[in-house]
């Protein structure tokens, strides 16, 4: 197998074994164990509390003491052996420090997957801006194999969706071995001091203006980043508990799929599954997690868009293009439902890949052509650090408190209220940031891949 076709292989399980639960861990806490919103942002929270400390010390032990394939394979036969304990807890306590323990091991494989990925690459003379970006698309289509998957053999709301995870991830593993030798760089001396080793290095950056104020907007709107990751499959299944689609549920069950069992000419059954009334809408309740799946699909299309967008309208209003975008994502889900409205359901899927490529890629280009060559990475890091560490965190604990606090009563959840108070939490980050972050394109400047004019 070539080296292109084993990276991909490495990408595509890399998220394939993050989206079997990542969109559906939600219907799992609230529908399959009954637990509190609260209780599940804390368990989310643990994907950020993570990322603010393990990507940072195992970039130091592949920088000095192990090969980067080896330490990649040892953390994703880890993260598949906690992932096995999942169905064995019932306690949300308890499942809190189990999948925080899974995300130790976990989270820094991202970035672990890039760096292999590089070396790899570099080592086999492969221009990495052109080679590597269809290589990680596949990581996508991994994640959306695996939703797939899980929704299909009807593991959104049990514990089987882990134990998807878990195989795929100690195979990841174990193929992890056989990929070529990445040794240690040795880019960190024995002079250099602890705070350079970690990165830390980058906060003077909070001493620039502009850059102060761009990362503390990617903080916040890094609060909403999970938002929809935590919610948007629970949101679209919870239509089921409402009279109008539990009716429709039950005749699904008791005589749409009993006749359709009964036909056996193959064009008789497509005819019957067309011709039945609101399928449409049941089929969105019953495989949400597939309708969610078009966030991932418009991913892959939005990437290819940025190149234009940037050179059209520059990094600030590429920014506030994005912010826009999760106001209308948060705000078609809030008046969005799975017969008339279905419509704005699929928009705010498709919107979200805007939402989200512009505001990661984008951001990521301006730190990576704004800072000095001497802290990028840990500038990068420091991106990272703020919207994945502190942004998630405080987003994943406090929309839960939120959620349990003012939207949720004895007949359940107020769908409708909580993406409209995440919209306008939106639009408030997207005002400000318009205001204090004080930039003007300079379409000659981006020619030479310069954003910081």
């Amino acid at each position: 197998m070539s080296i292109k076709y084993r990276l991909i292989l490495m990408n595509f399980l890399q998220f394939f074994i993050w989206g079997a639960w990542l969109i559906t861990i939600g219907t799992y806490c609230f529908n399959a164990k009954g637990w509190t919103g609260a209780q599940f942002g804390a368990i989310f929270s643990t994907l950020a509390l993570s990322s603010l400390f393990m990507p940072a010390l195992t970039g130091i032990i592949a920088d000095k003491w192990m090969n980067a394939e080896k330490l990649y394979g040892i953390l994703q036969i880890c993260y598949g052996i906690v992932l096995f304990f999942v169905p064995q807890v019932n306690d949300p306590d308890t499942l809190y420090y189990v999948i925080f323990l899974a995300m130790i091991f976990y989270m820094p494989t991202i970035s672990l997957s890039n760096s292999i990925s590089y070396n790899i690459l570099k080592n086999n003379n492969q221009d990495i801006v052109k080679v590597f970006p269809p290589i990680r698309v596949w990581g996508t289509i991994g994640f959306i194999a695996a939703m797939w998957i899980t929704n299909l053999t009807g593991s959104k709301a049990n514990a089987n969706q882990f134990i998807i995870a878990a195989f795929a991830a100690i195979a990841l593993g174990v193929y992890a071995f056989t990929l070529p030798k990445c040794p240690p760089q040795k880019s960190i001396s024995k002079d250099s001091s602890f705070i350079e080793m970690l990165g830390l290095k980058a906060f003077k950056l909070f001493g620039n203006y502009k850059m102060a104020v761009f990362f503390i907007s990617a903080m916040f709107l890094g609060g909403a980043l999970q938002l929809t990751n935590m919610y948007g499959d629970t949101y679209i299944s919870d239509f089921e508990k409402f009279k109008k689609y539990t009716d429709l549920i039950l005749d699904y069950q008791n005589i749409f799929l009993p006749t359709l069992e009964k036909i056996n000419n193959f064009w008789d059954k497509i005819h019957y599954v067309v011709s039945y009334p609101n399928v449409l809408s049941i089929l969105v309740i019953k495989y949400s997690t597939i309708i969610m799946s078009i966030s991932q699909i418009s991913e892959t299309v939005f990437i290819l868009a940025i190149p234009f967008f940037l050179k059209r309208f520059g990094i600030k209003k590429v920014m506030i293009i994005s912010m826009i975008a999760w106001v209308l994502r948060f705000g078609l889900f809030a008046y969005g439902n799975p017969s008339d409205g279905l419509w704005m359901i699929i928009l705010s899927c498709i919107v979200y890949g805007m939402a989200f490529d512009f505001f990661n890629i984008s951001g990521s280009l301006f730190v990576e052509t704004t800072t000095d060559s001497s802290i990028r990475s840990s500038a990068q890091g420091l991106f990272m650090m703020m919207t994945n560490g502190f942004g998630a965190y405080l987003g994943s604990k406090i929309s839960g408190f939120v959620i349990d606090r003012y939207y949720t009563t004895a007949q359940g959840k107020d769908w409708h209220g909580i993406w409209l108070s995440f919209a306008i939490y939106s639009l408030i980050v997207t005002i400000l940031f318009a205001v204090f972050f004080k930039h003007k394109h300079n379409a000659e400047a981006l020619k030479n891949n310069d954003l910081k004019h």
